[in-house]
């Protein structure tokens, strides 16, 4: 005779089944917004990228070739940086909004900014990347794109939480820039899991993943997602070599620490000139200085100049490579502390890489590669505190999966050295953002 109990023990769970059909449907409601807000993510990164590219042309080549003195002239790296330090002050001084948050005082991800303000934070951005300022597009461009996520759900996807809108904004501009959903996957774990609302982890990532994988598609189709060099076979490196991998990393964590120490020192110090105005143009003579010292490839973002830096590391002595790390790093320093809208990500890469090559001429039996993935993943994960995003683009710059072992035992030092450092951000200090432009979102 079955029992009671045994009759239980067979009855299937319908509260289970109940709960994965639900979680189902959520997820499908999902999709379709977040592929349309990774497509966005992806146009919205060719757009901007285009139109920066059109004044960076006529800034660096056209005016220049039609007046008849070279583009590299150290004067004209100093007019052109002054004059888009200036630029930029008047946009943060009249523009609605003031050019968004400021990128010197909050992370990767921030809260939502109102409509009103996206002329501006665009303005900002693109004459940074067209003028030479070493930011990259992150921190404004994600802005941008959690602004439209969030005004487009709650007009035709109401059942997409704003939290939910500005996930799926993140991971799709991510996927775009790095050209695949991996870094932005990487990167949300921690936020995920930071937030501890239970659930299964992939349940939540799902969405921003299926953004991040259309902005990366769409990024790719319209030829705007980052691209690095691939590597040659990659051998184990021997404990000698390791060593040495160790320190090129350290190296490039260290000179990223100088930078993330000394930015809200100079961020305090520009504020004292109060207008917005003054403290960008100084901010961009300094920048310009700087560029007629380290040159033409310690201008613009890094993305670029990254790939000329490693294809030219024969020709350049290691003291070379090390200026160029230092210089690249102190540009970067003052265009975060001096107002301009960017992110520091890509430099960063530009930094490691130089950090890198510097190591590497001391040791030419570390390859290449290795000696550049290692500088990546110490001056990314100084600037940018995100372990995941460090071995992802690390990874990425090497073309070799199968240094993924070796580079994970390098962080374990780098992890140590940075988690007792600065982080590149400054506290406690008043927002820029108008109050009144706020309540209008």
């Amino acid at each position: 005779m079955t029992g009671e109990g045994d009759n239980a023990a067979t009855q299937p769970d319908h509260s289970d089944t109940h709960r994965s059909r639900t979680v189902q449907r959520t997820l499908l409601s999902l999709t379709l917004p977040a592929l349309i807000i990774g497509v966005m993510t992806g146009v919205l990164l060719w757009g901007i990228d285009e139109v920066a590219l059109v004044l960076e042309h006529a800034l660096w080549e056209h005016i220049p070739e039609r007046l008849g003195f070279a583009a590299d002239a150290g004067w004209w790296i100093i007019a052109v940086l002054t004059a888009t330090g200036a630029a930029v002050g008047l946009t943060l001084r009249y523009a609605p909004g003031h050019g968004g948050h400021d990128p010197a005082k909050v992370e990767l991800i921030a809260p939502p900014l109102p409509l009103i303000a996206l002329p501006g934070v665009a303005l900002t951005l693109i004459l940074g990347l067209a003028g030479g300022v070493s930011l990259g597009p992150e921190s404004p461009i994600i802005a941008i794109a959690i602004a439209l996520a969030v005004w487009f759900t709650r007009r035709f996807a109401r059942q997409v939480t704003v939290d939910a809108a500005l996930m799926m904004a993140a991971a799709g501009m991510l996927g775009a820039m790095f050209g695949s959903p991996v870094a932005a996957a990487l990167l949300l774990t921690e936020i995920v899991s930071a937030a501890k609302r239970g659930g299964l982890l992939w349940d939540r990532l799902f969405a921003p993943v299926a953004s991040a994988a259309a902005g990366a598609l769409t990024a790719q189709a319209l030829g705007v997602s980052i691209a690095m060099p691939m590597s040659a076979d990659f051998d184990q490196l021997n404990a000698v070599q390791l060593l040495w991998a160790v320190v090129a990393a350290l190296v490039a964590a260290g000179i990223g620490i100088a930078g993330a120490w000394a930015m809200p020192h100079l961020w305090r110090l520009f504020r004292r000139f109060r207008n917005p105005i003054l403290y960008a143009t100084l901010g961009g003579l300094i920048l310009g200085v700087l560029g007629a010292i380290g040159g033409p490839l310690t201008l613009f973002k890094g993305a670029d100049q990254t790939i000329d830096l490693i294809g030219m590391a024969g020709d350049l002595t290691g003291w070379h490579l090390l200026v160029l790390a230092l210089v690249k790093m102190a540009a970067l320093t003052v265009a975060a502390a001096a107002g301009f809208r960017g992110g520091r990500i890509f430099p960063a890469v530009f930094i490691g890489a130089a950090a890198g090559l510097a190591v590497q001429s001391l040791l030419p039996d570390l390859p290449i590669m290795v000696a550049v993935a290692c500088g990546v993943l110490g001056t990314v994960l100084a600037v940018g505190r995100d372990g995941w995003l460090a071995l992802f683009i690390a990874v990425a710059v090497s073309g070799e999966i199968g240094m993924l072992p070796a580079l994970c035992i390098v962080m374990l030092p780098v992890w140590l050295i940075v988690t007792a450092s600065p982080e590149m951000l400054v506290e406690d200090e008043a927002d820029e953002l108008d109050p009144h432009d706020v309540k209008a979102a």
